[in-house]
């Protein structure tokens, strides 16, 4: 089986036959690729005239990253190994002996090739055509290509242009039959069909697609119903319906009002006449016989009941006219609009020098068919391509197939400019064609292949047809599956013929498991009163069903799971892991939660929206400050960010008792802000001079913010930062740069940034399925498989290729009905592509779960059959009975202890020091020390005000916060200054002040008050998996002890540590407990020190220690 394979890829690699190769997941599609180029090289062809289209950006580095590779170890490799590598590709030495010098140059030869080697997306080669062409394809030769944002912006501007332009009504029309929602879709679609409503496009018969006469209108239509004689008709039948019963009576009315022909009555004729949608004798059939009713019916005479059983009839036939009608006003608003939208938007676009990516294809397709250019450009062309390869060609739009297929015309003419061999290299899988939203088309594959096959026997030449059934990356357990999964009993559709899979590594051991459904969550009055309404509870089966990934990853990790790599067998860690989704929503969102909150490495999501990373909005928050200082909001925001550190006592006491003035005039005043007004106040002068872009590098880089967040977010903020740093240069490009601007173009519409999946490390990975296209992982994790219900249709449709405005299901006429069918067909089939991709991502181990309702319809019935039908057997999981499809001799377990020694004893601690710790921690519950239960005064403090006891306690402590560092005859002042910001009558004040400076005379104080023990220290940690984060009033650190210090206002002081409140000792144990890993050389001590008596009450550990042992067992701190 191995030579098989070997050989396969050889002959398909093969550089002077023309092949259609047709690859299956993970069978080497792109070693194939590779080879393909090297034996070209190898064989003399020029690098510049080798051309290798790509799907992604990702793939075509990938591709040149390898070939490169490749070439630099053949000029390094010594004559006996390289001649074995060149055998191994199918180039033989013996064959050629000028084979290992010129094999020897090639690395060299790629280099120095002016332009390199071109291996690149197809908009990139668009692009550089249009570059090279750009007066014969009417394009700026600096034209730029937009990104969505800018081009988000400039259609509101033109959209805007035209609602205030003389073609106005054009977009009030649209507006009449359509909403606000459903626009931005709309307009999307009429750009993916431009070309029609260019200038100069031809004109569409629109009647005709809706199977309408040119001339029919709603005269003809109401003629088909009303033929002269029905006002009669209707005064023979009121009487006797009239003095019936309600079902009578109701149909009386409709006739009564339907006497006059229009639209309207016709709609009620409808109602009355016809059965609706689900009745059996037919949806929208005449009700002859069922009205009126049995009871009336001998009182009306026989020829008029003749006459409406001849009415409903008519009625019936007229439905679907009517309905094709309407769908004709309202696209005919559509088309008008958009023959006024897109010429103006064009022209938007021209004005700037911009193409969009469709553009680009566009622009390209109609150079290469020009014909008063195109033989030119194609001469040069000429003279520059002989063999085009294209990768991943199922995902290739029918556009896209129109410049190939422009491109390879001299290829199939049987003649060039130059004598040379051509090929054309196409590799593919229809299995895996799951972008239709980006333009994929299957039937367009299927016709470049037919349309290739032709030209080629056309000339003599025959285009070779090759399948790689062998896959390099999957165990036999999980092919077995995917065979069974869309064999073809099941019925499945749309894959390309026939399914096989033969598994490389034959040995390799493997795994599929199949975990039962989590059920339905049950409706939120089901929860507690108090669950928040805009937060998924705990108890709904998405988040149950993320908890228990995550808690079984944990466990795999714990227990030392096996897995077998190259290597031997070795522990699973977190970046064996893959987990894909359908969509990024709950069950995305939840997944990451439960991973973080398990404690385990997870890269986070693969694509982020910008808008919503946390230290993004605290950078807008600080812009939008700048931009206008009497954003009070902002700059609050800022202030209690990352960005400036402050507490939110320190805020409350800058934004109380402003009498009106604006925050940032309260803040300048402040003399102990220094270092915040400096940067503010720098930052603020700067504004007017300095671009977004120069701002925000100042911020970041001469303020050292940056550091400020990644400290506090985390490193994988940093993707978050440099994304944003980016936006603002590119908003800058062909604008007029300005804070103000750039705001209000980063709030159009959000930005997303893909982060690159290969950087994960040994972190689980969470993405859609389409992200994961092209990845691989040893165990993949599928709990998306529930059923998905259709989305529900919006915007435009297509009939026969041109979009018509959408009607509902009802209102549907049959040409729209018929393609939407056809499209929930290509839907469902393309469903099974996609299942197809996520199955085949498992090296070794797949586990598909679920949750919600099994209908038998969704992907984890499927999988479920699949199973069956393979001989999968019953076996229990963590979270209950499922199926287990299993190959080969799997690893067992490893003990936790030995298989944490071997890793301490094998890894440095260099990369344990560099790994990211803040990632686990962030997303856990955080507990304050203050906040652990228990009774905070003893009972004879009872009676006290509350309000008053936390007021008191509020002065006190910011007297002792700020006074240590005041000299003494300043004290007084100094205090009475700070505690006016309080409103509290002057008797409190006094008592007070009394109290605090009191306490800077007593000798045992000095210590705690002096300049050597530090104030208000901040302190986290986890405590019960719990994120634990306080504040310690002072903290003193001695080289024989560290002593934590808190003060406290209580009238009613205990005699020792014993009586001390609970809650207060609970306060002292966590202090303890926190600052002990941090002090591992020396004891931690704690003490309470009582303002009233200026007494310092040392707290022994025992006791404080098993305060908070009984805290964590206090049901109202662990529901906390």
């Amino acid at each position: 089986m191995t030579d098989e394979a070997s050989q396969r890829q050889i002959v398909a690699a093969e550089p002077t036959a023309s092949t259609w190769l047709s690859a299956n997941a993970g069978s080497g599609k792109t070693r194939v690729l590779t080879d393909r180029v090297a034996r070209l090289l190898l064989r003399g062809v020029e690098p510049q005239r080798i051309l290798c289209l790509t799907y992604t950006k990702a793939a075509a580095s990938e591709m040149q990253n390898r070939l490169f590779d490749r070439l630099g170890r053949w000029a390094m490799l010594e004559e006996g190994a390289l001649r074995g590598q060149l055998a191994e590709l199918g180039e033989p030495v013996a064959d050629d002996p000028q084979l290992l010098p010129r094999a020897r140059r090639l690395f060299a030869r790629a280099i120095e090739t002016p332009g390199g080697l071109k291996i690149q997306t197809i908009h990139s080669f668009c692009s550089a055509l249009l570059r090279r062409f750009p007066l014969e394809a009417g394009v700026p030769p600096d034209f730029t290509e937009t990104e969505d944002r800018s081009l988000h912006q400039l259609r509101l501007e033109v959209l805007g242009a035209l609602a205030s332009g003389p073609q106005a009504e054009r977009l009030r029309d649209l507006a009449a039959v359509t909403n606000e929602t459903a626009l931005e879709s709309i307009l999307d679609q009429i750009g993916k069909h431009r070309d029609l409503f260019a200038d100069g496009a031809a004109p569409i018969d629109l009647p005709a697609v809706f199977d309408l006469p040119a001339d029919f209108d709603e005269a003809a239509l109401l003629d088909m119903v009303y033929l002269g004689h029905e006002t009669a008709l209707i005064d023979a039948l009121l009487p006797p319906l009239q003095a019936s019963g309600r079902n009578d009576t109701k149909l009386a009315e409709a006739l009564d009002e339907a006497r006059a022909p229009s639209i309207s009555s016709l709609i009620t004729l409808e109602r009355a006449l016809l059965f609706g949608r689900t009745a059996k004798a037919g949806p929208f059939t005449a009700k002859i016989g069922a009205i009126p009713t049995k009871a009336v019916r001998p009182a009306i005479a026989p020829e008029v009941l003749d006459g409406l059983d001849a009415l409903a009839r008519r009625v019936e036939a007229a439905r679907p006219r009517r309905q094709a009608l309407a769908a004709l006003t309202r696209t005919q608003a559509l088309h008008r609009f958009a023959k006024a939208w897109i010429p103006a938007l064009e022209a938007a676009k021209a004005a700037r020098g911009w193409l969009d990516f469709d553009d680009l294809i566009l622009r390209a397709r109609r150079l290469l068919s020009d014909p008063a250019v195109a033989q030119w450009v194609l001469f040069k062309l000429d003279g520059g391509i002989d063999h085009i390869l294209i990768d991943e060609a199922q995902d290739t739009s029918p556009e896209q197939w129109r410049v190939v297929e422009l491109l390879t015309q001299e290829f199939t003419a049987g003649h060039g400019a130059r004598e040379a061999e051509r090929t054309i290299f196409v590799v593919g899988d229809k299995k895996q064609s799951i972008y239709s939203f980006q333009g994929a088309d299957l039937r367009g594959f299927d016709r470049m292949r037919a349309t290739f096959d032709a030209a080629l026997a056309d000339i003599g030449r025959r285009l070779t047809h090759m399948e790689l059934t062998h896959s390099f990356r999957s165990s036999d357990a999980i092919l077995r599956l995917v065979d069974h999964c869309f064999a073809p009993e099941t019925g499945t559709t749309g894959m390309g013929g026939t399914i096989e899979h033969l598994a490389f590594h034959d040995r390799m051991a493997g795994r599929v498991d199949l975990w039962p459904m989590v059920p339905p969550a049950g409706s939120h009055e089901d929860g507690d009163w108090d669950e928040p309404l805009d937060r998924p509870s705990e108890r709904n089966h998405e988040v149950v069903l993320a908890h228990q990934i995550a808690d079984e990853i944990r466990a795999m990790i714990d227990r030392g799971e096996q897995i077998e790599d190259a290597e031997g067998p070795r522990p699973v860690h977190e970046g064996d892991f893959l987990i894909l989704v359908r969509r990024r929503k709950l069950l995305f969102n939840a997944l990451i939660r439960a991973c973080k909150a398990n404690g385990l490495e997870i890269a986070g999501a693969d694509r982020l929206v910008l808008g919503d990373e946390l230290a993004v909005q605290d950078m807008i928050a600080l812009l939008r400050f700048l931009a206008l200082p009497e954003d009070d909001l902002s700059l609050a925001t800022a202030l209690r960010s990352p960005l400036f550190g402050w507490s939110e006592d320190e805020l409350f006491r800058l934004a109380h008792g402003r009498d009106g003035r604006y925050l940032w005039e309260r803040l300048r005043a402040e003399t102990d802000q220094a270092e915040t007004v400096s940067v503010l106040a720098d930052l603020r002068d700067q504004t007017d001079f300095l671009r977004p872009y120069e701002l925000i590098e100042r911020i970041l880089t001469r303020h050292d913010r940056r550091r400020h967040l990644i400290a506090r977010f985390g490193p994988e903020a940093e993707d978050a930062i440099e994304a944003f740093v980016t936006l603002a240069l590119q908003y800058e490009q062909g604008r007029i740069p300005s804070l103000d601007g750039f705001l209000g173009w980063l709030t159009a519409s959000d930005a997303e940034i893909k982060r690159q999946s290969e950087a994960a490390g040994r972190r689980i990975r969470v993405m859609t399925v389409h992200g994961a296209k092209g990845l691989e992982a040893p165990i993949v994790i599928l709990p998306d498989t529930a059923e998905r219900r259709a989305p529900s249709g919006r915007g435009l449709s297509a009939i026969g290729g041109v979009p018509v405005l959408r009607m509902n299901k009802d209102e549907a006429p049959p040409a729209q009905r018929a393609a939407d069918q056809a499209q929930d067909d290509q839907r469902h089939e393309e469903s099974d592509r996609l299942l197809y991709v996520a199955l085949t991502r498992a090296e070794r181990w797949l586990i598909v779960a679920g949750a919600g309702q099994d209908t038998g319809a969704g992907w984890h019935a499927k999988v479920a059959r699949a199973l069956e039908a393979a001989g999968a057997a019953p076996c229990t999981f963590p979270t209950g009975t499922g199926l287990r499809l299993a190959h080969g001799s799997w690893p067992s377990p490893a003990a936790a202890e030995s298989r944490g020694a071997a890793r301490r004893a094998a890894e440095p601690l260099a990369p344990a020091l560099l790994a990211p710790v803040a990632s686990s921690a962030v997303a856990l519950p955080v507990l304050s020390p203050s906040r652990l239960g228990g009774a905070k005064a003893l009972p004879g403090e009872a009676g006290a005000e509350e309000a008053v006891a936390l007021r008191r306690g509020d002065m006190a402590h910011l007297l002792l916060e700020h006074l240590p560092a005041i000299e003494s005859d300043a004290r007084p002042d100094t205090a009475r200054a700070l505690l006016r910001h309080f409103d509290a009558p002057p008797s409190e004040v006094d008592l007070c002040l009394s109290e605090v400076l009191a306490l800077f005379d007593a000798p045992e104080l000095a210590p705690i008050l002096t300049g050597a023990a530090l104030s208000e220290v901040g302190i986290s940690g986890v405590w019960k998996g719990r994120r634990m984060f306080g504040l310690i009033d002072r903290l003193l650190i001695a080289p024989d002890r560290v002593l934590a210090v808190d003060f406290k206002t209580n009238r009613v002081v205990p005699g020792d540590a014993a009586q001390v409140p609970e809650g207060l000792l609970r306060q002292m144990g966590a202090y303890a407990q926190l600052l002990a890993p941090l002090y591992p050389d020396r004891p931690v001590e704690t003490a309470l020190v009582w303002t009233a008596t200026r007494q310092v009450m040392p707290i022994p550990g025992p006791i404080a220690a098993q305060a908070l042992a009984r805290a964590a067992l206090d049901p109202g701190v662990a529901a906390s």
